[in-house]
């Protein structure tokens, strides 16, 4: 009888220890906040259009953040733009690549906060300085340092609907760095990297080049291009699908990292990544 007792004594203190004691699982972890962020601007490419397969919705690494409609940081998962490219059927866009490849090359990075900003549909001169956008795109930058993290870089995609009006196409050049700029001057970091993209698709052949011509022969310091055409575009001919745009987070990466000196590829290659050009050019174009 006494060895019954003794039992279930045992068994009811084990029972109040788990009771008393926090389940390492429940309890409320430290909030993460980014050391590195990256400001992601433009039209729909940006936002991302591709389709979302099983599993990538959910968030894949908690050293990768993105910046919510309120402010706040969160695990970031696709659609990246979900919150903010509004009425839109968003999806997978080179953000999530981007920071991915990024980790992989460069760890020491530390966390990763992504800042979507894109809006599908718009042109160059609804980015121009004292626009709804543009003022959005500083609020939310200035938004995403005060938990200390610094912003590295603009990730920006733009210019397909330029190419569905004359005037618009030919003002590009001179509106680009314009933005830019003003950008810059807003942020108080004039020598921040930014990496744009020359077009992969538009609306007319004829302006399509003008546009692409701005981009790819824009010089301004500490601003470099990767060239989307001949990256694999959905059904509508217009939008980047799943592979075009994971493959371009890709490009975005090995170029911001080529800003860094002396920077070494990870994965054996011993040769640095360094380019002296304002503009880096990608040829994916299998006619290129």
């Amino acid at each position: 009888m006494r060895n019954i007792k003794t039992f279930n004594m045992f068994f009811f203190l084990v029972f109040l220890v788990f009771i008393v004691l926090p389940n390492p699982s429940m309890m409320a972890q430290e909030p993460k906040f980014p050391n590195s962020i990256f400001l992601l601007a433009g039209q729909s490419n940006m936002a991302g259009r591709g389709i979302i397969m099983p599993g990538q919705a959910t968030p894949s690494s908690p050293n990768i953040l993105q910046l919510g409609l309120n402010h706040t940081w969160f695990e970031a998962h696709e659609p990246l733009h979900k919150e903010i490219d509004e009425g839109k059927r968003c999806g997978i866009g080179p953000g999530m690549s981007f920071a991915k490849t990024v980790l992989a090359m460069e760890p020491n990075m530390g966390v990763i906060g992504l800042v979507p900003c894109a809006r599908g549909g718009t042109g160059l001169k609804q980015w121009a300085r004292g626009s709804k956008l543009y003022d959005n795109l500083v609020q939310r930058a200035y938004a995403s340092t005060k938990c200390g993290g610094k912003i590295k870089g603009l990730l920006w995609f733009q210019g397909e609907t330029d190419t569905n009006s004359t005037e618009d196409a030919l003002l590009y050049e001179a509106r680009l760095p314009k933005f830019f700029n003003d950008l810059r001057d807003d942020l108080h970091l004039p020598d921040l990297p930014i990496v744009q993209v020359a077009l992969a698709s538009g609306y007319h052949s004829d302006l399509i080049t003008t546009v692409r011509q701005a981009q790819l022969f824009l010089r301004l310091k500490n601003v470099r291009t990767v060239d989307a055409w001949g990256l694999s575009l959905g059904l509508d001919g217009l939008h980047l699908n799943t592979e075009g745009a994971v493959r371009l987070g890709q490009m975005f990466a090995h170029t911001f990292l080529s800003f860094k000196p002396n920077h070494k590829w990870v994965g054996g290659r011993k040769f640095g990544y360094r380019i002296s050009y304002s503009t880096t050019k990608y040829f994916t174009n299998k006619n290129s």
